[in-house]
């Protein structure tokens, strides 16, 4: 039961193939030199293939697998004839399809140290496998428990960031505020607020030079400071958050640019602050576009430079769209402002912000992309 259990909270059953898995399968094939290689998963009523060669099909039943022996014992589990092994010679899977003579397994634990799986190698004929062979299964099949395990941690940190990210964006009488990111892996080292206090709408997007799961910290160390004393004014909130990533990770050189506004939705200032951003725009109601400039440099560089506050008016009718740099990647850089207005007028605010993370995993961008947009309709 405690093994079942381990199994089942590495949540890979039944996901599909993984290129990082499917890699060392066919690297023990080409080493080995044998016509079947799975990695198999000890499911309660069936074998169940993460990866395979030459085995026809993702599951077959638990039951007199040689799979079910090697995870009963300790180390790799060698069967260089089984018609001539006393415990495999009337197996099933000996006296029918496939027909297997020879079989070497090693069991894969979970993080807990349970057995919950096997790399084998399979071949129909019968072959001898020496130590150096034993020891190089055994240091694949570790290769392969490294990359479950780091999946399952990947999995993990990817759900907790997707709680963080604001679920409800508040729409203020008069606004429509949309906002979502695209990681380019599991973890984004993006992050994106919007929240409403009084009549203060305060933008938050951050970007972390970086990515996987240390730039994800970093960007959720950032959403909780934004979080704390909403009261605070934006020079001093940047410059908290400035003074702390410096303290804890300044000798990283992990980088953040960071947009962060104060939209006042009864006369539609803007005050903000743009630490080495400089992707925050205005469009304005006739078309054109105005460029919200930086006010000082990315956090974390350690200079001991003040930021400064920046202004701007949003007019009803005129949108304010702030995106980290991975959405570069998905434009016409000869022209992107065209080609963004193409596509607010096409998809509207929220189709244009879901048109973007279309686009994201369509091309499969290698940077995580995220963007805000808040439009004034009165």
């Amino acid at each position: 039961m405690k093994r079942q259990h381990a199994l089942d909270a590495l949540s890979i059953l039944d996901t599909p193939p993984d290129e990082r898995v499917d890699r060392i399968t066919r690297m023990a094939q080409q080493i080995f030199g044998v016509p079947m290689v799975s990695v198999t998963l000890l499911d309660r009523e069936r074998q169940w293939r993460k990866s395979e060669i030459g085995l026809g099909g993702p599951e077959a039943p638990r039951q007199d697998a040689f799979c079910e022996a090697t995870i009963q014992q300790t180390g790799t589990l060698v069967v260089e004839d089984a018609t001539k092994h006393e415990r495999f010679a009337s197996n099933p899977f000996v006296q029918s399809d496939p027909h297997l003579r020879f079989y070497a397994g090693h069991p894969i634990k979970a993080p807990g140290g349970e057995q919950v799986g096997t790399l084998c190698l399979m071949d129909t004929t019968p072959r001898e496998f020496d130590k150096q062979e034993r020891d190089l299964l055994e240091d694949l099949a570790i290769w392969v428990q490294t990359e479950l395990a780091q999946q399952h941690e990947l999995d993990h940190a990817a759900v907790v960031q997707r709680a963080l990210a604001p679920r409800n964006l508040p729409q203020p009488p008069g606004f429509t505020v949309t906002a979502a990111s695209a990681p380019a892996g599991a973890v984004s080292g993006d992050f994106h607020d919007v929240t409403l206090h009084d009549d203060q709408l305060r933008i938050t997007l951050a970007d972390v030079m970086g990515k996987g799961i240390g730039a994800g910290i970093i960007a959720s160390a950032v959403r909780a400071s934004m979080r704390t004393a909403p009261e605070r004014s934006l020079l001093r909130t940047v410059s908290e958050i400035d003074a702390m990533l410096e303290h804890d990770v300044g000798d990283l050189h992990m980088f953040v640019t960071l947009f962060c506004g104060d939209l006042d939705t009864r006369t539609g200032e803007i005050t903000y602050v743009d630490g080495g951003h400089s992707l925050s725009f205005i469009l304005r109601a006739d078309g054109s576009w105005e460029h919200l400039n930086s006010t000082g440099l990315p956090l974390a560089m350690g200079l001991d430079e003040p930021h400064g506050l920046g202004t701007a008016r949003l007019n009803p009718g005129d949108a304010l769209l702030s995106c980290s740099d991975g959405l570069l990647d998905l434009l016409d850089l000869d022209d992107p402002f065209h080609e963004v207005e193409q596509v607010l007028r096409e998809y509207g605010i929220d189709g244009a912000v879901q048109e973007a993370l279309r686009r994201a995993v369509k091309v499969k961008a290698t940077d995580d992309v995220t963007v805000v947009v808040i439009r004034r309709d009165s």
